[in-house]
């Protein structure tokens, strides 16, 4: 039973490093050929993304699970892996709530942004769920991971004062102004907040049930 239970988790894991991958490597090559930019800012720009740089996140959990199966390493602590749960849900909630409706992607991109925004998201959930130890997950352990989206935020909005690049609409300070800009990081915050404090829930839940 408990060798079939590994081997669940180690499809998941091996799907979720191959889907990542190709879908990283998908979006840079469709991010240099687009040739709007010059070489150099089109990089700096694929980086400035937090659904990139969540899913970079993701990837490297993935494989670190995937290549070492104990914990005690950063990204297969149960708290990062419920950190990056988070984050990887806020990144399918806000594509798939908001984002989608505003562009019509196809070919190469198309798959690209499913796999980025949707695919990849439920298979790391999932194997969370299922699989990360959250019995020891503390409610303060939230506020914690609130640092990466906070530094995310700080860097886009001063490199788009110079810029004049936003990668998304709601933070684009040119069009709105600085206090709805504000006004939009307070509602993504809150979903942050909601989610961590879910997660930490569920591993209270899951602390009940087996009795430590």
């Amino acid at each position: 039973m408990e060798q079939a239970t590994v081997k669940r988790g180690n499809w998941i894991l091996v799907t979720g490093v191959a889907t990542g991958c190709f879908a990283l490597a998908g979006q840079f090559y469709l991010i240099l050929q687009s040739e709007i930019v010059p070489v150099d800012e089109s990089v700096i720009r694929y980086f400035s993304y937090f659904t990139i740089l969540t899913n970079i996140l993701v990837a490297l959990c993935f494989t670190a699970l995937l290549l070492r199966r104990k914990e005690g390493g950063f990204f297969t602590a149960p708290a990062t892996l419920t950190a990056t749960a988070v984050y990887i849900s806020v990144v399918a909630l806000v594509y798939n709530l908001i984002l989608r409706f505003t562009w019509e992607p196809k070919g190469l991109q198309l798959i690209v942004d499913e796999l980025l925004h949707l695919i990849v998201p439920i298979l790391f959930v999932f194997y969370w769920f299922l699989f990360v130890p959250k019995e020891l997950l503390k409610w303060r352990d939230t506020f914690a991971w609130l640092i990466y989206p906070f530094i995310y935020l700080m860097f886009i909005l001063f490199r788009g004062s110079v810029s004049g690049f936003y990668p998304y609409p709601f933070v684009d300070v040119a069009k709105y102004g600085y206090a709805t800009v504000f006004v939009n990081c307070f509602y993504v915050l809150v979903v942050f907040l909601v989610l961590s404090f879910l997660s930490v829930w569920i591993g209270g839940r899951f602390k009940k049930r087996t009795g430590n």
